[in-house]
């Protein structure tokens, strides 16, 4: 019985020690990782990215080109945003303090940058590419035309 006891008091203050990942909202935008709210967006994100990202490249490019094809593109570029911001915010929070805890604030401010960065990049891409995201993720694979020399 006295164990029992003791090892619930223990438990109980185990649980005080860890981080509090049970608030609903960070107290840092910097913070993406923090709390169930956070959690359930990067699951949303990365549901609506599994299903949006092929039906996206399926569709012809008739469908895609204007505003529809831009309106899509900036969406996918909003959840690719989000995605990468939150989830790099997992790695910093698990990995960065085995190196030091100094270097988790700065850490989240270089993945913000990185997710600022990314923002703006892919929503240039979609709106002045020709062919918005689809078209620069299909110039990858398709060569430019050659031009005729005169």
């Amino acid at each position: 019985m006295i164990r029992s006891v003791s090892s619930t008091m223990a438990s109980r203050r185990l649980l005080s020690l860890r981080p509090n990942s049970r608030r609903p909202f960070s107290s840092s935008p910097l913070e993406g990782d923090v709390g169930p709210l956070s959690t359930r967006v990067h699951h949303g994100v990365m549901l609506g990215l599994a299903v949006m990202t092929p039906i996206y490249f399926i569709l012809p490019d008739n469908v895609t080109d204007g505003a529809l094809g831009k309106a899509f593109g900036m969406f996918m570029t909003l959840n690719i945003t989000a995605h990468s911001h939150i989830g790099l915010n997992y790695v910093a929070t698990d990995y960065v303090p085995k190196i030091s805890k100094a270097l988790l604030g700065p850490s989240r401010i270089a993945i913000a940058g990185l997710s600022g960065i990314t923002l703006i990049g892919m929503s240039v891409i979609c709106f002045s590419s020709p062919g918005g995201l689809k078209g620069a993720v299909k110039g990858v694979w398709n060569p430019l035309p050659e031009k005729k020399k005169d």
